[in-house]
């Protein structure tokens, strides 16, 4: 079963006087890369998710953030009298300086600059953080779910994109035959062309088999066939296969390319560039399987 590097999952925690929504969204990435947006009373436990969400996503490119809303309606805050001190100072210097009158009200103006006010800050107790975890892993279920349902959609426009290749390699035997007779008569047109030269004509159709054994293109044909199924039996493994159906779609490149190179019949040459947009295509959706 195939699953996405992209991915979205959501979980609320509640708490007696807080509430925590917990995101995750995932793309694809060549590693796991994690991007974390933690409120401070958190920071210390971001190694402990790391490993976790590294663990379960395995790769890509994570973002995890946390959103606090508290909802307590005696949240204990104070004011820092030296800050406030610090900002009435400087205020009545520059007035003064600038020839301008202070504020006619101070507190107004004093309580609405930054870190005037500060909220105590609770040390994080277990049975929050336990309630957090338990946020995190539904967020990342989610996350799994969505990969798993996008995975399903990559699999099946895989599964596609292989069966036109097969459908197209098959499509390339008519013109077989066609091509080695064509070969043939070829060189017995210049051969009978040159007036006055005799040839060993056993020594000819030695030659004309070993040359027609060249142009032969069953051993890629066949090894092409193999790497098609191939790709098919690893779409189905259980594990994350992404970097491993990579590797299978090199191999498949290699044998049409050789199929290129030995195809000198305008309708096979036309069969081999469909199959490498096929290919192309399957590269490009393989960078977002996990």
């Amino acid at each position: 079963m195939a699953y996405s590097m992209t991915g979205y999952g959501k979980a609320v925690a509640e708490l007696p006087n807080k509430k925590i929504t917990v995101e995750i969204k995932s793309l694809n990435s060549k590693q796991f890369d994690l991007f974390t947006r933690l409120p401070s009373a958190y920071r210390e436990k971001e190694i402990a998710l790391r490993n976790s969400l590294a663990r379960r996503l395995v790769r890509g490119k994570v973002d995890l953030s946390m959103n606090v809303e508290v909802i307590a309606k005696d949240v204990t805050s104070k004011i820092d009298y030296n800050v406030l001190g610090q900002y009435y100072r400087e205020i009545s210097g520059l007035a003064d300086q600038l020839n301008i009158p202070p504020p006619q009200e101070w507190f107004p103006v004093l309580l609405r600059l930054p870190d005037v006010m500060r909220q105590e800050q609770e040390e994080l107790s277990d049975e929050e953080w336990n309630v957090i975890e338990q946020a995190v892993d539904q967020a990342v279920d989610d996350t799994i779910a969505f990969r798993r349902q996008e995975g399903e959609m990559l699999a099946r426009v895989l599964a596609t994109k292989i069966s036109n290749i097969r459908t197209l390699l098959e499509a390339v035997e008519p013109f077989e035959e066609e091509r080695v007779e064509k070969v043939k008569s070829r060189i017995r047109e210049g051969l009978n062309g040159l007036e006055g030269i005799e040839y060993d004509k056993n020594r000819f159709e030695q030659e004309m088999i070993y040359y027609i054994e060249k142009l032969d293109l069953n051993e890629e044909k066949n090894r092409l066939a193999h790497h098609l199924d191939y790709f098919i039996s690893t779409l189905k493994e259980k594990e994350p296969q992404g970097k491993k159906l990579g590797f299978i779609a090199q191999e498949i490149g290699r044998e049409i390319n050789t199929l290129g190179s030995k195809s000198n019949q305008s309708g096979m040459q036309r069969i081999v560039v469909q199959m490498k947009d096929e290919l192309e295509q399957i590269k490009e959706q393989i960078l977002n399987v996990l």
